[in-house]
């Protein structure tokens, strides 16, 4: 038998075991499983403020292209669809924004009378140098996350606020 100086591999005592490879396959899986659902609750995030910020954007533009261009805009808000669109009379601006999945638009205010139907197409009109709607969607995602978008009636501008996260 040779004796080996420090340092020195045999030929025959090179690699990883498989004793070696499953600890730390082991040792992968149980950081992959323990960071995965942060990770996905962070993306669930990032999906439903991404989708609020996208609507104040269209309600911002909508709001400024009656008061730039002196038209009135008609604003069409569908629960069922899940998408917002406005439009003008004369249908130079037409834009509908559908949001994306696994993101809902669960309600509209100002409520409805009781009775009505919730689904039914929400419509508001947004007149040059008057006063904008108040107008408030409620989103949610599939995990129970939700965001309001809210037109704030004396500035005028559209924001997005958190919701309580439901129970």
């Amino acid at each position: 038998m040779r004796t080996l100086s420090a340092g020195v591999i045999n030929k025959d005592e090179r690699g990883v075991t498989l004793i070696e490879l499953l600890i730390v396959a082991t040792v992968i899986a149980l950081v992959v499983g323990l960071s995965f659902p942060s990770a996905a609750a962070g993306v669930d995030s990032l999906r439903i403020r991404s989708a609020s910020d996208k609507i104040v954007a269209f309600l911002n533009t909508a709001l400024d292209r009656a008061d730039r261009r002196q038209q009135v805009v008609e604003i069409r808000i569908s629960v069922r669809e899940n998408a917002i669109s406005a439009r003008t009379a004369d249908l130079s601006f037409d834009r509908t924004f559908e949001v994306p999945e696994p993101i809902r638009i669960t309600a509209v205010e100002p409520a409805l009378a009781e009775g009505a139907n919730p689904d039914i197409q929400r419509r508001f009109l947004v007149y040059p140098g008057g006063t904008a709607p108040r107008i408030a969607i409620d989103l949610a995602s599939h995990d129970g996350r939700r965001r309001r978008v809210v037109v704030d009636p004396v500035t005028g501008t559209p924001r997005s606020e958190w919701e309580a996260q439901a129970k």
